[in-house]
């Protein structure tokens, strides 16, 4: 323990030893000390050495430490200072007090010898991904500082060897999910130095459901007024989406985009933003940014603004756009990354032109914007992120460059407000060279790949002073580039007109009509000047190959042949081609063709446009062919081009039937889907139908399977079951019979109304009266006489219903009597299920009926008494009608006819009832004798007339 007091500055008997000799006995100790105390003491030693003695302690202890790594990890405290030692050694943060005292810096290398020393051995680092998985702090934090350090000095070799490591990579995932924040914010941390420039290990930290962990803990920290913990997530999530298709992709189906949209709700309040606020929001335009960018693919970046629109996110943007007390650098980036929303997007256009400022009265966002461009007291950056969003606004929105054209044209020009034409006519005139340049581009941009637009802007007229008369925009701009304007004002003019002139023969003809404009370019292209204007001449010379490659020849002066032969005389075809090669030869040309953004380092800088290096591109090597073909080629080639354009045509025209045909197909094939949807319900109905008949007939089998089941079991019991079945066929039968009966007195009961009917119109011919007394007297006798005959039939029918009423009596008792036949037969028929249900059902129906036939038989009673009075009553007076004699003896001839229709019925129904008999005495059924019954019979009329004579 004097060794070590010695060490930590104690007093001393003896002289000082060196540090060097102080790490070598403490590196000893740690060597050869049994005691775990002993070893600590000593690491706790190194500790505070390491950083003085940096250089001493890394060659001397490293390999000591890592030993103690491994075989002290039941100590944690040991631990800890082993990865404290370690992390001070190989770290090249300089604490503060190192660097007030002024120490000499150690080699800029120092702490990645060490690092390339500790993972020369794989297993140190494995090693080191099993200490951090520990959950003691003094262990783990020590760990992950260690870990992002190694990171930091030899980052792809410490990737490879933890991306081969087992679950090396899901291990430090854990550490965002840390309930301690400085161990999960450094967790962080460790994760950045991680996902720098590996694609894979950013795929596995991605699925790893890191985005959730980011989000969830840049929303603790509160957005935007966030801390610095914010901006490393943000940093983070940058470096897992940025050139990583796979990420964005799985961060755009995740729905995580629209969880970005709080992070720009801004407050009305927008003074007195921190600086950290600023840096965070700068951030999250630029990882918006990242997953819209021009360079991903085109199919992800579409999905990526259509989510972002319809999540209102660009609607947030444009919120902040048009904000006031929004700090610069936070409103250029907020332009640019609006910019990069729309651009070739056109939904997100279409809202962007719909935007308006909260101004009195309100101007569409695309006009302030403008306004901002063309006024050189902005600053240049934002000036720089106006004009790239007014390019993405016309990135394939043919619509939206119409719109811009059209305010530039004589009939729609309105002068009570600013447009947005004449603020681009403004600025392309103005004395200020960046706004010629910035309002020469973006009109370019408004042309481009629109060949219409290009003629329509031929029609725009400039007054450019009074009484003088008003110029074409195509003569003014050719007019300012021949009054040796600067050279950015050149370069932009000459820029708007190549644009302007190719592809659309009409413009190269305006521009070859003023015959000042080719003296001048083949004046500027001859010309030796600086190395200023050497930019310049070259895009003459591009202008003037463009004339001669879109010249239809309709101008006799200046057909292609006669500018080729100019071009050779007065430049020489050489020549003409080294001054066209400057263009793309020269620096800005190759910085504006890497991206769309335009970006300069000063105002100086700003020359070319990105989509004009890619028309350089494009004609660059035709013009310099066509400047070498001769009038023979010139003539094959315009034959070429027309059998080109018929062969067009015919490809329009067939195009055109194509799609014709294959709206009709589409129509046919909607009607075909109609057709099998409605057949395959009807199908369904079907097929649904026949199973009912089939769950129908199956039933009816299995019923029938029963029956035949339960009448086997009778039988086999006794052949009283089998007399039970016919009985209730025979019941069945009866059923039948009643039913014919009852039909039969309905016919009888009519026939009974007719006779009343015939009754009543006696009643009615009463009221004349004879003239005579003797006819009275002789009519009187005929009366009763018929009037006897009457009676005489009633009684008969009488006699006949009577004997009806007591035949169905009879079958009622025989049915009863077959009841009770069933009821005895066996107990066991009771339990038949649906027979026995069947048989109380149809007793219950046969009983009913029969009650109606009485009641019935009972009412037609009724009605022969009540005849028979009214026959009485009318005895009296028809003896007096002599008249109606003939009548009457009609009406009684054709009762006697349809008295034989009734008797040949009666006939019929004592034949069925004959027969019914029969069958019953078949069955066992004991029936009376017609001798019974006719004294039955007879009996109940002698009493009937007891009763007649009583009366």
């Amino acid at each position: 323990m004097n060794f070590l007091r010695g060490v930590m500055g104690g007093p001393s008997a003896g002289p000082q030893p060196s540090g060097a000799e102080t790490i070598q006995k403490l590196c000893d100790r740690v060597a050869s000390s049994t005691l775990l105390d002993d070893r600590r003491d000593a690491v706790r030693a190194l500790k505070s050495l390491s950083k003085k003695y940096r250089l001493e302690v890394g060659i001397q202890a490293m390999e000591h430490l890592i030993h103690v790594l491994q075989t002290d990890r039941s100590d944690s405290e040991i631990i800890g200072y082993a990865l404290d030692t370690l992390y001070n050694v190989i770290s090249n943060d300089l604490e503060e007090e190192e660097q007030e005292e002024n120490l000499p810096k150690q080699v800029d290398d120092l702490g990645s010898q060490f690092t390339e020393i500790f993972i020369k051995q794989q297993e140190n680092v494995t090693l080191l991904l099993t200490l951090v998985e520990e959950f003691d702090f003094h262990v783990r934090w020590p760990g992950v500082k260690l870990l992002t350090s190694l990171l930091k000095q030899q980052g792809p070799q410490v990737q490879q060897i933890i991306l081969v490591s087992p679950m090396g990579v899901s291990r430090l995932m854990d550490l965002l999910a840390d309930s301690r924040e400085v161990i999960r914010n450094d967790g962080v941390l460790l994760l950045q130095q991680l996902t720098k420039s590996n694609a894979a290990i950013q795929k596995i930290v991605a699925f790893e459901n890191a985005f959730e962990r980011l989000l969830d803990i840049v929303t603790e920290e509160g957005n935007s007024d966030g801390g610095i913990v914010v901006e490393d997530c943000l940093l983070l999530l940058q470096n897992l989406l940025k050139n990583n298709n796979s990420n964005q992709n799985f961060f755009k189906e995740g729905s995580y985009i629209q969880r970005m949209k709080p992070w720009f709700e801004v407050g009305d309040d927008n003074c007195g933003w921190s600086a950290q606020k600023v840096t965070n929001l700068h951030l999250m335009l630029q990882l918006v940014r990242v997953l819209v960018s021009p360079t991903n693919p085109p199919g992800a970046t579409s999905s990526c603004q259509k989510a972002m629109f319809h999540c209102g996110l660009l609607q947030q943007l444009c919120t902040i756009l048009m904000a006031t007390g929004v700090p610069a650098d936070i409103l250029t980036e907020t332009i640019n990354t609006v910019s990069e929303v729309i651009r070739g997007c056109q939904m997100n256009q279409d809202y962007f032109a719909s935007v308006n400022a909260p101004s009195n009265p309100p101007r569409p966002a695309i006009v302030v914007l403008l306004m901002s461009m063309v006024n050189e007291r902005q600053p240049f950056v934002l000036r720089c992120a106006v004009l790239y969003c007014f390019q993405c606004f016309l990135y394939k929105n043919q619509k939206g460059q119409g719109e811009i054209v059209s305010t530039l044209l004589p009939s729609t020009i309105d002068g009570n407000s600013v447009s947005a034409g004449q603020l681009l006519c403004g600025g392309l005139f103005s004395t200020d060279s960046l706004s010629n340049w910035c309002a020469a581009v973006a009109l370019a941009h408004a042309l481009q790949e629109n060949a219409t637009l290009k003629e329509q802007l031929l029609r725009v007229q400039l007054a450019t002073s009074i009484g003088n008369p008003p110029v074409s925009l195509l003569q003014q701009c050719t007019n300012i580039l021949s009054q040796g304007s600067k050279v950015q004002t050149r370069v932009g003019l000459l820029m708007l007109l190549c644009t302007w002139l190719s592809n659309c023969s009409i413009a190269v003809t305006h521009f070859l009509h003023n015959p000042a404009n080719i003296p001048f370019l083949t004046g500027q292209i001859a010309e030796n000047l600086g190395e200023e204007e050497q930019l310049v001449q070259g895009l003459c010379a591009l202008l003037l190959g463009i004339s001669i490659y879109y010249n239809d020849n309709s101008l006799e002066n200046y057909r292609k042949e006669k500018l080729k032969q100019l071009i050779e005389k007065r430049i020489g075809r050489e020549n003409f081609i080294e001054k066209l090669g400057f263009i793309s030869k020269h620096e800005l040309y190759s910085r504006a063709a890497q991206k769309p953004q335009p970006s300069f380092s000063s105002p100086d800088h700003m020359m070319f446009d990105h989509e004009f290096t890619k028309l350089v591109k494009e004609l660059e090597g035709v013009i310099s062919k066509a400047i070498y073909k001769s009038s023979e080629e010139d003539k094959k080639e315009e034959e070429v081009k027309k059998t080109l354009e018929q062969h067009d045509n015919i490809v329009t025209h067939y195009k055109k039937v194509i799609r014709e045909q294959d709206q009709e197909l589409d129509e046919l094939k909607q009607r075909i889907n109609t057709l099998t949807s409605q057949n395959e319900q009807l199908q369904a109905t079907v097929t649904q139908q026949v199973s009912q008949i089939q769950q129908h007939k199956d039933q009816y089998n299995l019923l029938k399977v029963q029956l035949g089941k339960d009448a086997q079991h009778h039988n086999s019991h006794s052949d009283t079951f089998q007399m039970n079945g016919i009985q209730m066929e025979e019941a069945s039968k009866l059923k039948e019979e009643l039913e014919e009966w009852k039909n039969k007195h309905e016919l009888l009961q009519g026939q009974l109304r007719e006779k009343d009917s015939v009754i009543e119109k006696l009643k009615s011919s009463q009221l004349e009266v004879g003239t005579t007394e003797q006819s009275l007297q002789t009519s009187k006798s005929g009366g009763l006489e018929h009037n006897n005959e009457l009676q005489k039939e009633l009684e008969t029918l009488r006699s006949q219903i009577e004997l009806q009423s007591a035949e169905i009596s009879k079958l009622q008792i025989e049915n009863q009597k077959l009841q009770v036949m069933n009821t005895t037969a066996d107990p066991a028929l009771g339990d038949s299920g649906a027979t026995a249900a069947n048989n109380s059902e149809l007793e219950g129906r046969l009983e009913q009926e029969i009650k109606e036939l009485k009641s019935e038989v009972k009412a037609l009673s009724e009605e022969k008494e009540s005849l028979k009075q009214h026959l009485d009553s009318s005895s009296s007076t028809v003896a007096i009608l002599q008249d109606e004699k003939s009548k009457l003896q009609q009406e009684v001839a054709e009762s006697k006819k349809e008295q034989d229709d009734l008797l040949v019925l009666l006939a019929d129904q004592d034949q069925k009832l004959s027969a019914l008999k029969i069958k019953l005495k078949d069955l066992g059924v004991p029936v009376e004798d017609e001798d019974d019954i006719e004294s039955g019979d007879q009996g109940d009329e002698d009493e009937d007339g007891d009763e007649e004579e009583q009366d």
